[in-house]
């Protein structure tokens, strides 16, 4: 399903100077129809209170969707293009790491819809989100 030519360590690279790479998020496998990062809960991602806050949750959700659903395109041809994104937030985390995996839902010519789990360190759901995703033909 996945483009052949992405490697764990080739997103990272091209993440590390945007709000991927700022926020600490690090993709850690590139399975046959999913996708796994990790984020860290610290000072960069929450809020005052000290809980995970819901925007960096999103930030996880949409970096990972939009990621994988470029993954399964020619980007010579065609860009991604994130149409909308919601998530529930179920659970507070308060330090370690969340760990996201992301699973196509459907992969259209025209539009993705991809799942994004967001988990603890303990394994408790923390945030599902739903993002859909717009493929655009380049001119």
């Amino acid at each position: 399903m996945f483009n052949t030519d992405y490697t764990v360590e080739g997103i990272n690279q091209i993440s590390k100077d945007c709000m991927v790479g700022h926020i600490g998020i690090e993709f850690t496998e590139i399975g046959k129809d999913y996708l796994k990062a990790k984020m860290p809960v610290d000072n960069r991602t929450t809020q005052p209170f000290g809980v995970l806050h819901g925007g960096a949750s999103v930030s996880l959700a949409e970096s990972m969707g939009s990621l994988g659903a470029s993954m399964t395109i020619d980007i010579n041809k065609q860009f991604c293009a994130g149409l909308e994104i919601n998530a529930n937030h179920i659970k507070a985390a308060k330090r370690g790491y969340v760990h996201g995996i992301a699973s196509p839902i459907h992969i259209g010519k025209k539009t993705q819809v991809w799942e994004i789990k967001i988990s603890d360190d303990e394994g408790d759901l923390v945030c599902i989100s739903r993002i859909t995703v717009a493929i655009i033909d380049k001119k």
